[in-house]
């Protein structure tokens, strides 16, 4: 579960590193994401999300985690910008790298 004084942090912008647990079978283990989150959706309620995206192997990858899943062993705040200008930043979908520094101020 993600602490509840990360839950402002989580915010459109910032660079996060997410530390899920996956079953395969009757093992568990420990996979980590990291990314720009792009957008974060239903505030703090019981459905609440946030989505991540990457550039792995020159393609683009995005998951939504939700914001109360017991399967989210830790969220790490790398970066966050001071305020984000949009809500919704599916834009930077077709921004290079450096395109998207510029655009966040990153």
């Amino acid at each position: 579960m993600i602490d509840e004084a990360l839950f402002d942090q989580i915010k459109p912008g910032a660079v996060v590193k997410v530390t899920e647990r996956i079953k395969d079978g009757e093992k568990e283990r420990v996979s980590n994401f990291q990314g720009i989150i792009i957008a974060r959706k239903h505030g703090k309620e019981a459905g609440a999300r946030f989505t991540v995206r990457a550039v792995i192997d020159e393609i683009g990858v995005e998951k939504v985690y939700p914001l109360h899943s017991p399967m989210i062993a830790k969220v790490q705040i790398i970066s966050a910008p001071k305020k984000p200008k949009r809500s919704k930043l599916y834009f930077i979908r077709d921004l290079s790298k450096k395109k998207i520094r510029q655009k966040l101020n990153v």
